[in-house]
């Protein structure tokens, strides 16, 4: 019998509905999911309730302590892999995180709900049992972190919330799916060539690396940026630049004399940053001025690979985004 640690944080999956008719989330424990859920096979489970709130609300200190058990239990010799529950709003991140951070290659998979247990066509039950169904396959062995939402397996590094709402909320824009479940089987298409596995080289303390996102439009002021740089409020800064990473020639003084790391993205949904122009504010200008090319990476996932760099103590930046 296949034994699956199944580890709860909350967000919409866990949500009971108000008086009101709307949704708090992580109001369920991770028990009271699986009275509710048509568990498949059999299963045996290692409930853990580790967090009862929405996913905004999870900070990076979270995200550590959540990686902490997770490997503890994968650690387990009795254990053959784990799911975790997540809000929606961040489950994107949550799993990437884990996909940098857990060294181990038994199966991980990520999943939640767009709409409540309470709610007409809940989505939560199924995903949860696909998850389940995912993390006792041998096939999900040495995929890294993977995100399972309405019958498909996705990529945590690709893989974006696209829809606010909708039940089929997740896609991996460019890059498609690994695989789908289907009548309780895991189908797989195809696998990651390679995983970037980040250690703490060091006993790790409460301090945090900060990491912002800026966002490029036109006609954006510097002014956050300089907010940020001036006030010392982040260690690294993502900017999410337009086309192939460019940004508004106003942006260059400050990024000329910043002193932390910078990755450029591209706000578009597919392709990479690119030194394709020669111009001020350009991708090759960012280059020449020490910004670090963020290749295909969405900005929060640039955001999330930024900061376990920082916390792992990599120096080499640049490399580390190349793959």
């Amino acid at each position: 019998m296949k034994k699956i640690a199944l580890v709860t944080t909350g967000g919409t999956i866990a949500s009971k509905k108000t008086d009101g008719g709307r949704l708090r989330a992580g109001e369920r424990s991770g028990e009271e999911l699986v009275d509710m859920c048509d568990v498949p096979f059999k299963l045996e489970l290692e409930i853990v309730s580790l967090f009862n709130k929405p996913s905004i609300h999870l900070g990076y200190e979270d995200l550590w302590q959540l990686k902490a058990h997770i490997e503890d239990l994968l650690l387990q010799k009795g254990i053959d892999g784990a799911v975790v529950t997540s809000g929606t709003d961040t489950l994107e991140e949550v799993a990437y995180f884990l996909d940098l951070t857990v060294e181990n290659e038994k199966p991980l998979v990520v999943t939640g709900s767009q709409r409540g247990p309470d709610q007409v066509g809940s989505d939560a039950f199924v995903n949860l049992r696909n998850a389940m169904i995912v993390a006792a396959d041998e096939q999900a062995t040495r995929l890294g972190s993977v995100v399972v939402f309405n019958d498909h397996i996705f990529s945590a590094k690709y893989v974006q919330k696209t829809h606010a709402s909708n039940v089929q909320g997740f896609h991996a824009p460019g890059y498609g799916y690994f695989g789908m479940i289907d009548n309780d089987r895991v189908n797989l298409y195809q696998r990651p060539l390679y995983r970037d596995i980040y250690k703490p080289k060091t006993k790790r303390g409460n301090s945090r690396s900060q990491v912002e996102i800026i966002k490029i439009h036109l006609g954006s002021s510097p002014s956050l940026l300089r907010l940020l740089l001036e006030m010392g409020a982040t260690d690294g800064v993502v900017l999410e630049g337009l086309g192939r990473g460019q940004v508004p020639p106003a942006f260059m003084p400050l990024i000329a004399n910043a002193r932390i790391p910078m990755v450029v993205t591209t706000s578009a949904n597919e392709g990479e940053v690119y030194p394709a122009y020669e111009y001020e504010g350009s991708t090759y200008d960012l280059m020449n001025h020490g910004v670090i090319l963020g290749k295909d990476y969405s900005s929060r996932k640039a955001k999330i690979k930024l900061h376990v760099l920082l916390e792992t103590g990599v120096t080499e930046i640049q490399e580390a985004f190349s793959k």
